[in-house]
């Protein structure tokens, strides 16, 4: 069993940067693929970014390609997500998950979740 605990989020202006951390405990991630998620108001819960445990292979969903960065730290338990260049559509609640098969952008493989993380982000 893992349990994820997000931090990280909060409310900001266009333009600005946050770094989400997900704490895992319970059991170590690194044998798991790790991704972030994201869900709007609204909207179903969409794909983000996820990283081999070995942390040599990243994915990311296009709306984050050169804004976003996924990084794990296997010694310390701790998956991150760097967001720079922030936009308004980029409001949501931000969900770190552990991946229990390879299809890592599906929502579905990931059967581990912590309880989200909120990011704001103002025009």
């Amino acid at each position: 069993q893992v349990q994820l605990v997000e931090s990280g989020g909060g409310l900001v202006q266009a333009g600005a940067s946050l770094r989400l951390s997900c704490a895992a405990s319970g059991r170590t991630i690194i044998s798991y693929t790790m991704g972030w998620f994201r869900q709007a108001p609204g909207k179903e819960r969409e794909f983000v970014a996820a990283i081999t445990w070995r942390g040599g292979t990243t994915y990311y969903a296009d709306f984050g390609k050169g804004r976003f960065t996924i990084v794990r730290d296997n010694a310390k338990n701790t998956l991150f997500l760097q967001m720079n260049s922030l936009e308004p559509g980029d409001t949501a609640v931000y969900y770190c998950g552990a991946a229990t098969s390879s299809r890592y952008y599906d929502r579905l493989s990931y059967g581990f979740w912590g309880q989200g993380t909120q990011v704001s982000v103002s025009s």
